[in-house]
């Protein structure tokens, strides 16, 4: 295979290409570095047999009696392995539990020759509850030859063999999925540790996450871990009195309503009887436990109490009878249970944004591990028997994992010569930042490029009058602090005073907001630059004064608290002032050395790209689109943008082309050039993505490029954050003071990818927890880019960043697209929560119109997310 094979130019008509790869590695990776460093990283070498075969097979599983309603009712992933489980440990001789894995849903994979056919299972969920009866159907549909991923690692073929991965994956993780708890993608230990105790019924735990990596020396297992709040497995009398503060259950009446909100639709099993089954809190019966009957099944003139119930049916006697039972009803059938025979099940969640400040703080701690405590619990997570090596089950097809983490060496690349001006003289001044932490001061320094403020409004929000704004102090120093960086701050042209209230209401927002701006333009006969919004606590209303001012009236807002505005720190000012600074369209701060790598070319725009989604649960708000590109060239560090809705959960760019095309022709209006060469830089995309990206949004865009005869070089790099890569130095030497890697550590042999062109950057300083280095996979390549060159590319553009002094983890339009379709998510929640203003749809046909888009881009419910023509060409999000 010719691994420097490169794709054809952009020139070529889209109609007449075929389908693409991502590119081959150009080299042998890179060789520029100030210092290298001895890295461990957690990659386990996975071995296997090339003669190894794992059988693929399909699996139907169908419920014999008809549903009361008469329709087919799907069953869920905890029945389906009960289900499996029953059915091959009462066969273990034909269906050998040990020698299979189970997806949960329609694939089972097996070491060994499995019978085909129909198989009866009869499942209870435990006494006093009627047995259902299965039809489980096995069918073979696939032999996966490991001969065929050695081939693929070996580089003998270029097709990713991914029916194996997966088949090898479910493998992987089948210990796991039968010993702990899955959430998401993580698995969780079933009990808590009296360590890891929150307080309030509450529990930290450390969930483990891993997959399966094709990397330069094999297949590797990549294993991570993540921490979340969960309740407690407790009684759920235990459960009230940690979690309420001064419970009593012996006065119940005054915590009714605490106790509905604390348990209400949370899950619990049941001690007075033998069941795996597991029960929703529908909420409280209104009487308590004494004063329940119902009707005798065995007499149905009768009625019986629940107290003389649980006597007879259970020899159960009922201490608490002055409390309500749980209401554990479902499908219009009654289910009361006294609480004391009601038990929290394992693995529900707690919600981190309802921990109060001290728990969250605790909770932060846990999950920034530091350096040397991540690495010795991620080995011991490897070696653990509810792990992946554990259970002899991986062992029973041929598969080992070497428990000891890969030594690799990193390169240390020098960071950037920045520019900025004295404050008095405005003479241009070269900074050399501190090579072990990269950061710089503005002590003595001011920014490179300042916007003069003459036109500018205070509007105060508050809540209360027991925490007031000290605008006589607050502003004469925001202007010093401004005066300090070289930017000149006139006096306000309006205060303004109003109720927090006022967020709430989008119209009197707007009519404020327009208020301000006419008094403002009869005072100095010119537009409002921008608005300094203070308010006196975090509120959603902040929602819509971004969609407002942003979509509706194009005036620049700048937020901050009334508590911060207060104190008046200098490091809180000077953050204020670049961000202002920026959204006026000044530059912060720019590289000395402009991009050596496009030296003596033409005009360069790079240009970042990510979709928001909706949380898990919400099943019909939009996914959120957005495209920025650089509008400046050489200084590449001003950036315009574009958001657009898209149909729920769709990760790939509607109208990405016409997008790009745009911010293309801002470019062009602003320069009088369309730039020749394109960099773009997509977030937020997996491994398996990345064809979507290649072959759909790429050829959207060339499409559209070439309606206008206009064919620009261009490259495609995915920035990916969410993976489970970590870094840890080999020894104190090889790490910063914090523990961590240096800052400009990149990695692009052993753990990267046997042939294409990828790497791991870590270009910020980790001053909490374990540095996570992000991981660059170049797509397309038209600049012939190398590894030195694209690795120096990006580390340089980290320290472009306008609202602060030190570079960050992630290269700057990528970290701008991320800002700007989290905006757009913003936009829509004021839409939603908020009287739509000047629109004449409700909420319900907004939430109709979200999950219904209308492919055309001229659709109107893209148009409430447009913004106005006078922030089209401004960085109003930074």
């Amino acid at each position: 295979m010719n691994v420097s094979k490169q794709l054809p130019s952009t020139s070529s008509p889209p109609e007449n290409r075929t389908k693409h790869d991502p590119i081959m590695r150009p080299d042998k990776g890179g060789a520029a570095a100030i210092s290298t460093v001895r890295l461990r990283v957690n990659h386990f070498p996975v071995n296997f047999s090339r003669d190894r075969v794992i059988r693929h097979y399909d699996v139907d599983v169908r419920q014999l009696e008809t549903p009361r309603n008469g329709r087919p009712v799907k069953l869920s992933k905890t029945l389906l392995s009960m289900i499996r489980k029953k059915l091959f440990t009462d066969n273990p001789s034909q269906l050998p539990l040990l020698m299979t894995a189970y997806d949960g849903e329609k694939n089972i994979f097996s070491a060994v020759r499995l019978p085909e056919g129909e198989f009866r299972v009869e499942l209870s969920d435990g006494e006093d509850t009627r047995s259902r009866n299965f039809i489980f159907t096995i069918k073979l549909v696939n032999e996966l030859k490991l001969c065929k991923l050695k081939d693929y690692l070996t580089k003998n073929v270029s097709s990713i063999p991914r029916d194996i991965l997966q088949g090898m994956d479910v493998v992987m993780k089948e210990n796991s999925v039968r010993r702990m708890i899955p959430v998401g993608r993580s698995f969780h230990p079933a009990e808590s540790h009296p360590e890891d105790d929150l307080g309030f019924g509450i529990t930290a735990s450390k969930g483990i996450q891993y997959s399966l990596k094709p990397t330069f020396q094999g297949l590797a297992l990549c294993l991570d871990y993540s921490v979340l709040a969960f309740r407690k497995r407790m009684p759920v009398i235990e459960f009230l009195m940690e979690h309420i503060p001064g419970f009593n259950v012996n006065d119940f009446g005054r915590y009714r309503r605490d106790v509905e909100e604390a348990l209400r639709n949370l899950q619990v099993t049941v001690t007075h009887r033998r069941t795996n089954q597991k029960y929703a809190v529908v909420g409280l019966t209104s009487r308590n436990t004494r004063h329940i009957t119902f009707t005798d099944a065995n007499a149905p003139q009768e009625r019986i109490s629940i107290v003389d119930y649980f006597q007879e049916k259970y020899n159960r006697n009922i201490a608490y009878l002055d409390i309500p039972c749980l209401d554990l009803s479902k499908n219009n059938r009654m289910n009361y249970v006294p609480m004391e025979f009601c038990v929290l099940a394992p693995g529900q969640i707690y919600p981190k944004e309802y921990l109060d400040r001290d728990t969250a703080g605790v909770l932060k701690n846990m999950s920034l591990a530091k350096p040397w405590v991540r690495q010795r619990n991620i080995c011991g997570m490897i070696r653990s028997e509810d792990g992946p090596c554990g259970g002899n089950i991986i062992q029973n097809f041929g598969i080992e994992v070497d428990n000891r983490m890969t030594s690799v060496t990193g390169r240390v690349i020098g960071p950037p010569a920045l520019k900025l001006t004295a404050p008095n003289t405005g003479k241009l001044i070269k900074v050399t930042v501190d090579k072990n932490n990269c950061q710089w001061n503005l002590v003595g320094r001011a920014v490179v490029a300042s916007r003069e403020i003459e036109r500018w409004a205070v509007i105060y929000f508050t809540h209360d009058n027991r925490i007031r704004l000290d605008s006589d102090s607050f502003i004469p120093k925001m202007r010093n602090r401004c005066k300090s960086l070289g930017m000149r701050m006139e006096e306000p042209l309006v205060y303004e005073r109003c109720r927090m209230q006022l967020l709430s209401d989008g119209n009197a927002l707007r009519q404020l907001l327009e208020d301000v701006i006419s008094q403002a333009y009869k005072r100095c006969k010119g537009n409002l630059q921008f608005i300094l919004c203070v308010m006196s606590r975090k509120d959603d209303g902040y929602n819509c004064l971004k969609w407002i001012s942003e979509t509706k009236i194009g005036v620049v807002t700048q937020c901050c608290l009334v508590s911060h505005a207060n104190k008046g720190q200098d490091q809180y000012l000077a953050n204020l002032a670049l961000k202002i600074n920026a959204k006026l369209g000044g530059s912060n701060v720019e590289l000395n050395d402009r991009f050596p790598q496009f030296q003596g070319r033409g005009h360069v725009m790079f240009v970042g790209a990510d979709v928001n989604h909706p949380g898990a649960h919400n099943k019909t708000s939009p996914s959120i689109a957005a495209v920025v590109a650089t509008i400046n060239w050489p200084e590449a560090n001003r950036y315009a943008a574009r958001v657009r809705p898209q149909y729920h959960r769709k990760e790939q760019i509607l109208h990405f082309g016409e997008m790009c095309l745009e911010l293309v022709e801002c470019y062009t209006r602003l320069n009088n050039v369309k730039p020749e060469e394109i960099v773009i830089f997509r977030d937020g995309v997996s491994e398996g993505q990345f064809d979507m990206v290649l072959n759909e949004e790429l050829l959207d865009l060339k499409t559209v490029f070439q309606r206008i005869n206009y064919f620009p070089k261009i490259t495609l790099i995915v920035a990916q954050k969410r993976h489970q890569t970590r870094l840890f130095p080999d020894s104190q030497k090889d790490g910063g003071p914090t523990g961590n890697i240096p800052p400009g550590t990149v990695v692009d042999s052993i753990i990267v990818h046997p042939f294409e062109f990828d790497f791991y950057l870590c270009s910020h300083f980790g001053s909490l927890g374990t540095s996570k280095p992000t991981h660059y996979h170049v797509l397309w390549d038209e600049h012939g880019f190398s590894s030195d060159q694209l690795q120096k590319l990006i580390y340089d553009m980290c320290f472009t960043f306008a609202r602060c002094t030190k570079p960050v983890s992630l290269v700057p339009p990528v970290y701008y697209a991320d800002i700007v379709a989290y905006r757009g998510r913003l936009y829509y929640q004021a839409m939603m929560e908020r009287s739509p203003i000047s629109t004449p749809s409700s909420s319900s046909s907004l939430a109709s119109s979200s999950s219904s888009l209308a492919q055309s881009s001229g659709d109107p419910f893209q148009n409430w997310f447009k913004l106005h023509a006078d922030l089209e060409n401004v960085m109003f999000f930074v």
